[in-house]
């Protein structure tokens, strides 16, 4: 499933030291302890942990959902804590793509309409080669004038898919982009991530509890306690596992899929 590439590329993403502290001085959490990390152009990375471990903090961090409280992110050269709220918006805008789990798709649009919506919000006229070959990658091209609610599961995250390649980002970062699919599906869709980092030299950051995911993927990080916890390179469903159960994160990571609005989910 991976490909190998020369390890001296340019870096997509890079997080310096960065911390994330919720609450007040006597009630203090630590979402991130000073963590540094760094995702090179056209690698696909997946990020794992236990409940509370930091990951969904880690990943609001990194695509300037959320500012950190101390340290430096910095988004294809650009160093986020130089902008304001506004060029922060045109930079996410622009150089991140987002697939969410739930898909996140404007149900009264069509596909295309769907995945066009980037283009129009930044006031740019839509390269008609670059979306018919980003439609044609996905296997959408039939199912362009179909609302959601004419789509299966499989087909509204090619979606959204889609939607995140469009405006050729600088990096797309996925939220347990495979939590709501079977697993037919979500290995077709695994697979199209997997395509969109070899062939469109796609950067790709995903969270995600699912092993078998991050196989997919050419290396996983793993986070504990909002600190960097370990890397596995080039993968394997069974060696990602076998890292989790010594984090001892199976337990905590069903109590969070049981519970998703428990104050560790939000972490």
């Amino acid at each position: 499933m991976h490909t190998s590439h020369d390890l001296r590329r340019t870096e997509a993403v890079r997080l310096d030291t960065v911390s994330k502290i919720y609450g007040r001085a006597d009630s203090q959490v630590a979402a991130l302890r000073e963590l540094s990390m760094s995702f090179a152009d056209a690698t696909f990375t997946a990020v794992m942990g236990p409940s509370g471990s930091g990951k969904s903090t880690f990943l609001h961090c990194a695509a300037g959902l959320v500012r950190p409280t101390s340290g430096s992110v910095t988004v294809g050269g650009t160093d986020l804590a130089d902008l304001d709220d506004t060029q922060l918006t045109m930079l996410r805008r622009d150089r991140i793509g987002f697939i969410f789990q739930s898909f996140n798709l404007l149900p009264a649009l069509t596909v295309m309409q769907n995945i066009t919506l980037p283009l129009q919000l930044a006031g740019k006229r839509p390269d008609k080669n670059l979306i018919r070959s980003v439609v044609q990658r996905v296997g959408l091209a039939d199912r362009l004038g179909h609302l959601p609610s004419e789509l299966s599961g499989g087909q509204q995250q090619r979606v959204a898919i889609a939607r995140a390649l469009v405006t050729q980002p600088a990096v797309v970062f996925a939220d347990e982009p495979t939590g709501a699919l079977d697993t037919r599906t979500a290995s077709a869709v695994l697979s199209l991530l997997r395509e969109s980092v070899d062939n469109a030299r796609q950067t790709l950051v995903m969270v995600t509890h699912d092993p078998v995911a991050a196989s997919y993927a050419d290396r996983v990080v793993f986070l504990a306690d909002g600190a960097l916890a370990g890397e596995l390179h080039r993968p394997t469903a069974d060696a990602v596992a076998a890292r989790m159960t010594r984090l001892g994160a199976w337990e905590d990571e069903n109590r969070q899929q049981a519970a998703p609005m428990t104050s560790g989910g939000l972490y």
